[in-house]
């Protein structure tokens, strides 16, 4: 049994109220900690903490250079303590060990990343009149709540908390409900790493309580979310009683493509891993699977004969190839999905709980990895937003129906495109409306390049510079140049 605190103003403490939650390892529903079920009033403190250390101690004004030491000493001890990282997410998110490895070697990068970029904030000199100069001043946008998903607990909150500390913001972040542990377990760096108090504090608990607590604060300068896209909506709504800042990464159907003239082989792999990547709890999961006529069967086959002996189990069975969902919610939502997939389509595999998990997982959150053929793209299926390990395969004939039936969603996160035609690859390039286009890939997200969507799957980006560029402000400075007197009475 483990048990946490809240980092506040530098200082691990308890819940205000006292009170805690437990922590479940959804491969066998046992108890793993106990975290503070926090509440406004240590929202309360965690922003008056973060309010000081940026209005009155100086975090702004600190060297950039510092700033990008502190992030790669943070990176340092993900390294050095990467195995219980990778341990401590797989136990708390039910993922296959190898991914969790994955997870913890971004989140560590992505320190060192935002530590080098710490000193390329800059500003421009602008074409003026010839007795003025403008300048213009990039500064940190004040205090930032960062609220995380459970689905990558740890790489999605350093993608939020690292540009954050670049820039000369201070943070309040708060991880998911089900997966707090290894934010929790990262805050235990933050003061030997030289992180001021108060520049970083660290609250979990129920996102009605703290999270909306953090969004309708007005010591809070900014939202960065990332999450489903009716928490979303409320998130807008509530900022703007107080005008932030917001950047939403919320929802996705994406479309993954497979034309006639694919390389075969690779378009099986990367359909099966588009969608069954992180039990698929994966918000860029490609769960449109659109096949031109041609291959449709042939690839339909061919994938229900490699997802069968795909391996269901714990996490930390190297063995295991696909983890367990995260929490009993999410199992009965996507259990309710399946029996709705059966009224739409044709089951081609899976479609409910497995059978014969190895021992000990019997009470795990399991479900099977799922394939409905045939599907219509207005099926419920094809157009909600599932969130687990169920692929809807879509049929098409033409070029342009594959972008009409790609475009034809409220979301816009993500989508891949497989072909071997280059003037086919670049058309649909520029045809398809999503954040981000893979071509004969289907996931790969480095942290130098921007990620974000289109429509509903919200707005602003995280990684690369954009995902800087999200916690600073532009300053316009003009400078007069001109010492005559100025002005109607000169």
């Amino acid at each position: 049994m483990l048990t946490y605190r809240n980092y506040i103003d530098g200082k691990f403490a308890d819940a205000a109220s006292g009170r805690t939650y437990e922590v479940l390892n959804p491969a066998s529903r046992e108890v793993i900690a106990r975290v503070p079920q926090s509440d406004a009033r240590d929202v309360e403190q965690a922003v008056a903490a973060a309010r000081r250390a940026f209005d009155a101690d100086g975090w702004p004004e600190s060297p950039a250079r510092e700033r990008g030491r502190i992030l790669f000493r943070i990176s340092e001890y993900v390294r050095d303590n990467a195995k219980r990282f990778a341990e401590l997410e797989t136990l708390n998110n039910g993922k296959p060990i190898a991914e969790a490895q994955a997870d913890v070697d971004d989140a560590a990068y992505c320190f060192e990343y935002y530590g080098g970029l710490a000193t390329k904030i800059h500003g421009d000199v602008i074409t003026a009149p010839e007795t003025a100069m403008i300048l213009t001043l990039r500064e940190p946008v004040g205090v930032a709540g960062l609220i995380v998903p459970w689905n990558y607990p740890l790489m999605m909150a350093v993608q939020k908390l690292a540009p954050a500390i670049a820039s000369g913001c201070a943070s309040i972040l708060k991880p998911a409900k089900p997966t707090p542990l290894t934010v929790l377990e990262l805050a235990k760096c933050f003061d030997e790493a030289g992180v001021p108090p108060g520049v970083v504090n660290v609250l979990s608990g129920f996102g009605n309580s703290v999270g909306t607590a953090i969004v309708n604060h007005p010591g809070v300068d900014k939202i960065s979310f990332t999450g489903s896209v009716e928490v979303g909506r409320q998130i807008m709504r509530d900022a703007s009683a107080t005008t932030k800042r917001v950047s939403l990464e919320l929802g996705g159907k994406s479309p993954n493509i497979f034309f006639a003239d694919a390389d075969f082989e690779a378009a099986v792999e990367g359909a099966l891993f588009g969608v069954f990547l992180n039990q698929g709890e994966v918000c860029s999961a490609g769960s449109r699977v659109l096949v031109q006529r041609p291959i449709y069967e042939k690839l339909v086959d061919a994938m229900v004969e490699k997802a069968r002996k795909i391996k269901l189990g714990p996490g930390l069975d190297p063995e295991t190839r696909m983890g367990p969902l995260v929490s009993q919610e999410q199992l009965d939502k996507v259990l309710s999905y399946l029996e709705i997939g059966r009224k739409e389509a044709r089951l081609a595999l899976g479609g409910g709980l497995p059978k014969g998990l190895p021992a000990g997982a019997e009470n795990g959150f399991f479900v099977q990895p799922t394939i409905f053929c045939d599907v219509d793209n207005s099926a419920r299926i094809a157009r909600e937003e599932i969130f687990g390990p169920v692929m809807s395969v879509i049929p098409f004939e033409r070029e342009e129906d594959a972008y009409r039936i790609a475009n034809d969603t409220p979301f816009g996160l993500a989508a891949a495109v497989w072909s071997r035609d280059l003037f086919k690859v670049m058309r649909a390039i520029r045809k398809v409306r999503a954040g981000i286009v893979w071509v004969n890939h289907m996931q790969p997200a480095a942290v130098e390049g921007p990620w974000g969507g289109y429509k509903q799957s919200g707005f602003g980006r995280e990684l690369g510079t954009h995902g800087l560029d999200e916690f600073l402000e532009v300053k316009q400075v003009w400078m007069n140049l001109d010492e005559k007197p100025i002005g109607w009475y000169a």
